[in-house]
């Protein structure tokens, strides 16, 4: 009961500097008691449940309690003190928080307080008789009067609490991949506000350079930063343009290298950029519209920058203006491949190379086969595939999975039966497409587990254009290994899943190397089936012990050790993955970064599965025979589509019946733990924040377009992320503590604009010993970095969100037992107002920044 209340020091790195207080709620939850025996309906919830958009016609909600009365107020009083004196027994001292409410409760908060005002007058006149005495608290006021309790605590560490678990058969994991589209695009719409904050500062500073009314975008600006919930995309183009305009920003603090995608109507361009050089570039079918082209632009940007290019139609070779005309993409397609399809004679591999990486794809199952790490000249085995958890849909059959819970009948099976695969190869980039094809509804299944599909003698079976079974025409292939997905014709869209993987060809330069290092993999998933949990299944023969490295928050890691819990183990191993993932052993990590949120398990199969691999040694004709070893499994949630007859989910639309298709994204590092150690928080970043390309068309007529002004660069080490750079744009009191005491007076007036005043925020990316170098405190003179926005003339340090003046903040200091480490120093070097700044390990510091005007 006492571990309940304790001291939380986050950081492994900051340690005491990141501490905090916590108060971990006991046995009887979050919530007021929910049932009182006198009450025909439930619990201290006087104004019922929030019914939306609508409340009831008759204006009464459900589950309202009877309301305090003269009658009943002693029955209410003494339902609240036995719940209270329960529990006490949890707390070690005699200040107990007493939640009042629950999940949708207070939406008529004056109901509520006509009730409780009197119970709690009730209550204090008779303490004497009670033992107790009751008040209305904040967390502040509850903290506070534990703090000058003056107790000792114990310390907990960085670890979270993850996976939660309110019953054996109910873990609480299906929510990390619950509406998948909804939770890529609340980070897209992050994604942008981040983006035009600081395009927006970039307009201001160091002076307005356009027509722009700086009031009416700031108030843009303002209504995303209240609702960032939606974001427009380029869905097709208008077929007659001669060509298009983008400008391209960077919205990181550092130099990048990266390849920019354009969908375009023609597949003959040539691309030019802002002073009219040619630009490396490369043009592809569009895996999006199969009349448009899909236009690779490689580009290099400095931090906080611009690039503008023009890509212009051409007749043929050459543009008219004499600039060389794009390379088209070379594309090559194999075979269908049934699964299960055994393999006579030795594997053919094919090889996908860049200066990082090689990747292997077997030809007698188009499947990734391994991936060798140059740097290093290590291979990992390696191969990916699709699978879907049944989940039982009625609660009188047994446990059932919902928009929070995760609860599947048994382990994945394996959710296709061939798989199709095409290369397109370019000088920028290759991009590697596989296509997952299954049977569906009503037609034939496979037989006996050999993925081979049973055709009806009337049954007529179409292929695809360009895919050939087995290497041969629809009349050679033997009637009975016909792949039978569909009672139709099959097109190439007659699949529900999908990978494209692209490995850039771009040597490994100091800003060319995240691109270099990354294997770029984007999934198509759905719709799916009803009650269908569809993951992404990666194995590889790394030993890692079953351990994996997942973070719940896009901060920090944590280690996820594989526990073989006696009930619902496969869900109870299932962790968050909001930003990374990991798996390693001695010689190498494989890391998985994601730009949305899932689900993520390292599940060994319990089997030793020896593969006669045929890996290519040094010469081009060479080959060494693979070694055996564990098959370690990583496995990400990708999508989830579900349905149950449980009253409470149906109440409240969390049966999670979702029929979209998700267009999800990761990228995969494999290395050494020191190379994938300093990649991984920069490769996280940049995924997070992409190149913005804003994007017109051109017309015949219009005027040579005049060279765009490109502010100065803003550049920050390599270890120091940029959090934000904005224009808060609203004056408020510097006193924070004013501030309210405004507010609950009625005395704030309506907030004036503000342009003078920059928000910066500084995050360092690494633990401390992460790196040898990357890991250590960097120290920063703000004048020097941000010199490409003007000169700074006064530096204000503030809390983490900007609210308080640092200097006036007081931090409580919780007694502890003793024999921990303290982490860095509280005292910092800087004086106030200071430009030169020291960023430890995992420290985030925010700033107000003011420029000579």
């Amino acid at each position: 009961m006492e571990g309940l209340q304790f001291v939380w020091r986050g950081s492994p790195s900051l340690l005491e500097q990141q501490e905090i207080f916590t108060h971990t709620m006991d046995r009887y939850s979050y919530c007021t008691p929910s049932h009182v025996s006198f009450s025909n309906r439930s619990g201290f919830y006087w104004n019922g449940v929030a019914v939306f958009p609508e409340p009831p016609p008759d204006g009464v909600y459900p589950n309202m309690s009877e309301p305090v009365t003269p009658t009943n107020i002693h029955l209410y009083a003494e339902a609240l003190v036995a719940n209270v004196k329960q529990r006490a027994a949890w707390f070690r001292t005699p200040h107990v928080l007493w939640p009042w409410g629950c999940d949708k409760q207070f939406f008529n908060a004056s109901v509520q307080f006509d009730n409780m005002d009197p119970l709690l007058e009730y209550i204090n006149n008779r303490t004497a008789e009670y033992g107790v005495s009751v008040r209305y608290a904040t967390l502040r006021d509850y903290f506070q009067a534990l703090h000058a309790f003056n107790t000792t605590w114990a310390i907990r560490d960085h670890h979270d609490f993850l996976p939660y678990s309110s019953e054996p058969q109910q873990a609480w994991t299906g929510f990390y991949t619950s509406r998948s589209t909804l939770k890529g695009l609340a980070r897209q719409a992050s994604t942008m506000l981040y983006a035009g904050e600081s395009m927006f500062t970039r307009y201001m500073w160091p002076e307005p350079h356009g027509t722009m009314d700086p009031t009416w975008a700031l108030q843009q600006l303002q209504q995303l930063r209240w609702a960032v919930s939606e974001v427009k995309s380029l869905e097709g183009l208008n077929k007659g343009p001669v060509g298009y305009f983008a400008s391209v920003y960077n919205p990181l603090a550092w130099k990048i290298t990266t390849i920019v995608t354009l969908t375009v109507a023609f597949p003959n361009v040539s691309v030019t950029d802002e002073l009219g050089h040619p630009v490396s570039a490369q043009i592809q079918n569009s895996t999006k519209d199969p009349l448009a082209y899909d236009l690779l632009i490689l580009a290099t940007i400095p931090g906080l920058s611009y690039r503008h290019y023009k890509v212009r139609r051409t007749c043929g070779d050459q543009a008219d203006t004499g600039k060389p005309a794009a390379p088209m993409a070379s594309t090559l397609k194999y075979s269908l491949k049934l699964r299960n399809q055994t393999s006579q004679g030795g594997r053919f591999l094919v090889p996908v190379t860049n200066d990082c990486y090689t990747l292997l794809f077997d030809q007698e199952t188009n499947m990734l086969h391994s991936i060798q790490e140059r740097q290093s000249n290590h291979t990992v085995l390696m191969t990916q595939e699709f699978l879907e958890y049944h989940a039982n849909g009625d609660v009188k059959q047994g446990p059932i999975s919902d928009n929070y819970l995760f609860a599947p009948n048994d382990t994945a099976e394996p959710a296709w039966e061939a798989v199709g695969m095409e290369m397109v190869v370019g000088q920028l980039a290759t991009d590697i497409r596989q296509y997952f094809y299954r049977c569906s509804p009503g037609s034939p299944r496979p037989l006996q587990g050999s993925g081979d599909c049973q055709c009806p003698p009337a049954y007529s079976c179409l292929l695809a254009p360009g895919l050939l079974y087995e290497g041969r025409s629809l009349s050679q292939a033997p009637q009975h290994s016909l792949l039978c997905p569909a009672p139709r014709n099959i097109t190439d869209r007659d699949y529900i899943y999908a990978i494209r993987s692209r490995l850039a060809h771009v040597h490994p330069s100091p800003s060319g190397e995240l691109l270099c290092q990354r294997i770029e993999q984007q999934y198509r998933v759905g719709p799916l089936e009803l009650n269908r949990e569809a993951i992404l299944r990666t194995s590889s023969d790394l030993n890692s012990q079953k351990i994996l490295y997942s973070d719940n928050n896009g901060y920090q890691m944590q280690q996820r050790p594989y526990k073989a819990f006696k009930s619902n183990p496969i869900a109870r191993n299932y962790y968050p993955m909001v930003q990374s993932a990991f798996i390693e052993d001695d010689k190498s990590r494989l890391v998985l970064l994601a730009e949305r949120a899932h689900g993520v398990s390292s599940q060994e199969s319990g089997q030793v599965e020896v593969r006669e691999a045929w890996l290519p040694s040094h010469g081009p004709n060479s080959m060494a025979r693979g070694t055996e070893g564990p098959q370690m499994i990583l496995q990400v949630m990708l999508h989830r589509r579900l349905w149950n007859n449980l009253d409470w989910d149906l109440n409240y639309n969390l049966t999670l019946n979702d029929t979209s298709v998700v267009h999800s994204e990761l990228w995969l590092l494999l290395g050494s733990k020191p190379i994938a150690a300093a990649l991984r928080p920069r490769s996280g970043v940049a995924l997070q924040h992409r190149p913005v390309v804003l994007f017109r068309e051109l017309t015949d007529g219009e005027a040579p377009v005049h060279r765009p002004k490109n502010p100065q660069a803003v550049a920050l080490p390599p270890n120091l992320h940029l959090q934000i750079l904005s224009i808060p744009g609203w004056k408020y009191s510097r006193n924070h503590a004013q501030q309210l005491k405004n507010l609950r007076r009625g005395h704030q007036k309506k907030p004036q604009v503000n342009l003078q005043r920059v928000l910066l925020r500084l995050h360092h990316l690494y633990e401390e010993g992460e790196d040898p170098t990357l890991s250590q405190p960097v120290t920063v003179d703000l004048k020097v970095a941000l010199q490409g926005l003007g000169s700074v003339v006064a530096v204000e340090e503030r809390s983490l969100t900007g609210t308080w003046d640092k200097q006036m903040l007081r931090r409580w200091h919780w007694r502890t037992k003793t024999g921990h480490l303290r982490g860095y120093p509280t005292s910092r070097p800087e004086s106030p107002g200071d430009t030169i700044i020291t960023v430890y390990p995992k420290e985030i510091r925010t700033f107000f920044i003011y420029f000579q005007q």
